[in-house]
């Protein structure tokens, strides 16, 4: 099966590399533009629609991470960033990676295994209802989006931090899932600071019977549950330094022992831990443990406030009414557009939870399909309240999600009369739409 519907941008200045990568991509069916410097590359790729770049570091007159950074400050829909290197570390990797490239290769590479990869980055681009964003639309979303597929195929620890209620076991879930070979790959949360400190080991190790008062049969621990999934240790920065020094003991040798017991148990596990504490500071002061922090902080992805990512708001809100409607049943609910300005001037303390909360309130007792402010709120936040209205750029985005929304409801959801409607084209459309956040299942095939 051919590849034609794929269009890559090639970045490379070696002469007999760049032949060979051509030569490769046309057997394999891929369209493509081949640039020998950067300028040039970024000249196309701002004005063509690619479905994934693969780019050398080294270039003659910028590099390849220069150009793919000056790309990041103006566009937040950049398609993926391979980059080739020979000059590669695992420092310089996650360090690309972490800024929102999708993978890297260092020389000499499996051209098979990059052609694979190319692929599996330009399928998620298809018009499919599968092909939104997953955890949001705002630039700080996107970046940890398009970190996780790398970090999952490589990565057996990670450190998730972030205030309360910004959404870390959502991303926790999401790891799991690109990581996972099997849906029988269990994945097992845990609250850390939900546990009182005397029955924590043997939630975390298990028990045998009789270890203690009440141990009436034996009992697997979330260590030996997650085995061969994921383990989520959530709050891990409430843990006390006594269960710190076991916990690090069954990271360091992935074995552990019930409390009773006198084998060592095998484990083979990933590890997400989480918490909204400060954990070098803690170590600083002597309240967590300098070598397990080093541990459990081997990828480490920081997940910002809502309030610094207002352009998640009003998405997140869509989606959360889209799932109420599903699982509670009844109409799908529509915001007004005082209720989205309310939305977005709330600085929202309680993050994504509360939203979450607010959401679920205004769908059960509203009894109207369009949703205003007092729905959400018992008193209405004013701008004054709040610190100030919406920024211009979110307004304006909001106005073209419902324009374009409006366009597709007026057309039976035809993308192609949709277009015309607008007076763009079916691409530029499609490409809107994936910029918003709009769903391919909101619309239907021409």
């Amino acid at each position: 099966m051919t590849d034609t519907k794929f269009h890559i941008c090639l970045v490379e200045d070696d002469p007999i590399m760049g032949e060979s990568l051509c030569d490769r991509l046309t057997l394999e069916g891929f369209s493509f533009d081949w640039h020998r410097k950067a300028m040039s590359a970024r000249a196309s790729i701002g004005m063509k629609h690619y479905d994934a770049v693969i780019s050398d570091i080294r270039l003659p007159d910028l590099g390849g991470d220069e150009m793919f950074l000056q790309l990041a400050q103006d566009r937040v829909d950049l398609p993926p960033f391979i980059f080739i290197t020979g000059f590669g570390s695992i420092d310089r990797a996650v360090q690309l990676i972490k800024r929102g490239a999708a993978d890297y290769v260092t020389k000499p590479f499996d051209l098979e295994q990059l052609i694979e990869r190319v692929r599996s980055l330009c399928r998620p681009a298809l018009s499919t209802p599968e092909s939104g964003p997953v955890l949001g639309v705002s630039p700080q979303m996107r970046k940890i989006e398009a970190l996780l597929p790398s970090i999952a195929r490589k990565a057996q620890t990670l450190l998730i931090t972030g205030d309360s209620g910004v959404g870390k076991e959502w991303i926790a879930q999401e790891f799991d899932r690109l990581a996972r070979s099997t849906d029988k790959c269990p994945f097992v949360p845990v609250n850390c600071s939900a546990i009182p400190e005397g029955l924590l080991e043997s939630e975390l190790f298990g028990h045998e019977k009789g270890a203690f008062t009440g141990a009436i049969r034996a009992r697997k621990g979330v260590f030996e549950q997650a085995d061969c999934g994921t383990l989520f240790l959530d709050e891990i920065g409430d843990m006390s330094l006594p269960m710190q020094a076991k916990l690090l003991r069954a990271i360091q040798e992935r074995r552990i022992q019930r409390v009773g017991g006198e084998t060592a148990i095998d484990v083979s596990l990933r590890l997400i831990c989480a918490t909204n504490r400060d954990l070098k500071d803690m170590v600083q002061k002597g309240q967590f443990r300098e070598d397990l922090y080093y541990r459990i902080n081997v990828i480490h992805i920081h997940v910002p406030p809502l309030r610094e990512r207002r352009e998640d708001i009003l998405w997140l809100c869509r989606r959360f009414l889209d799932d109420f409607a599903q699982d509670l049943g009844g109409d799908r609910r529509l915001l007004s557009t005082a209720a989205e300005q309310a939305l977005l001037t709330y600085p929202w303390p309680g993050n994504v939870r509360e939203l979450r909360h607010c959401v679920e309130r205004a769908f059960i007792m509203s009894p109207k399909r369009m949703l205003e402010p007092d729905a959400f709120f018992d008193e209405v936040p004013s701008p004054q309240e709040t610190g100030g209205f919406a920024s211009l750029s979110d307004y304006i985005r909001e106005c073209e999600h419902r324009y374009i929304l409006r366009a597709l409801d007026g057309s039976a959801g035809r993308i192609g009369a949709a277009a015309e409607k607008l007076g763009i084209s079916r691409k530029n459309l499609w490409e809107k739409m994936k910029k918003l956040g709009i769903e391919e299942g909101k619309a239907e095939p021409d």
